[in-house]
């Protein structure tokens, strides 16, 4: 039977190109088919998306939230792309109370979508759309021990086949994607994604050293090339949080001819 993750950090590449056929995504397209088909289906999905920063943890509580088509300059088939999950209000504000039971501030939305990194992922991973679908925004603060006590609340969630995916992308370096590669940019990428692969895999380290590494990710070799701003690095730290162990696998893969990772926790 298939095992039931906590959390799932996924790199969810650029835009709807994954969607489009894109040949530098079809390692990440195919990672994503093999995560969805070894894990037990969820019944809820809770997505933290790097494309979401509000003051306050905020939570989308429709009961149909529209796709937010938030990006630009892709051909007209990427923003008629569908998936017509549903939201979950009851699941949305069981979320609202545990966070602020645990002090963390936190609003409710009933208007706002779903953007692009949950439908474009989700389409890949269960395109039935027939599961019901929560989004949490990160926090303007970026603050990554804010982040990990985020995911920590989960804990003390009542349901027990809830997925976290938090999706986002271990590199993300825009201007780097459409520059040539040297040999020092590449070290960069590989110093980063071997330290985060060692921030969270490694059996070695206890959770409170662990949660101090990746709170203090700035000090990693290549952390700002790789990540000029943490938003997509931050859904991780949201993971990580719900688990507060060593991930039980991680997946290397090439996206758009960069290094980049997933992590199961």
């Amino acid at each position: 039977m298939n095992h039931s993750p906590k959390a799932l950090f996924i790199s969810h590449g650029g835009g709807p190109m994954p969607l489009l056929k894109e040949p530098r995504h079809s390692e990440m397209v195919i990672c994503l088919k093999e995560l969805a088909a070894s894990i037990r289906r969820p019944d809820a999905v809770v997505v933290v998306s790097a494309h979401w920063e509000e003051d306050a943890v905020t939570i989308t509580a429709g009961k149909t939230p529209p796709l937010i088509y938030d990006y630009n300059g892709f051909p007209a088939e990427s923003y008629a792309i569908k998936y017509p999950c549903q939201g979950e209000p009851a699941l949305a504000r069981e979320l609202y109370q545990l966070l602020s039971k645990s002090g963390i501030q936190a609003k409710l939305d009933q208007e706002r979508g779903f953007d692009h990194g949950i439908f474009i992922p989700l389409k890949i991973m269960y395109p039935e759309a027939d599961i019901p679908c929560v989004q949490l925004s990160l926090l303007t603060s970026l603050d990554p021990s804010s982040h990990i006590a985020i995911g920590t609340t989960l804990h003390g969630l009542s349901r027990k086949n809830v997925l976290l995916i938090g999706s986002g992308f271990s590199f993300h370096n825009f201007k780097a994607f459409f520059t040539p590669e040297t040999t020092e940019t590449r070290e960069l990428n590989h110093a980063f994604e071997q330290w985060l692969h060692d921030s969270c895999c490694s059996p070695e380290y206890s959770e409170e050293e662990r949660a101090r590494r990746l709170s203090h990710w700035i000090e990693a070799p290549g952390a700002r090339f790789c990540h000029p701003r943490e938003e997509h690095l931050l859904p991780l730290h949201v993971c990580y949080g719900a688990a507060l162990a060593p991930c039980s696998e991680s997946r290397d893969l090439n996206i758009m001819n960069k290094e980049s990772s997933m992590y199961v926790w």
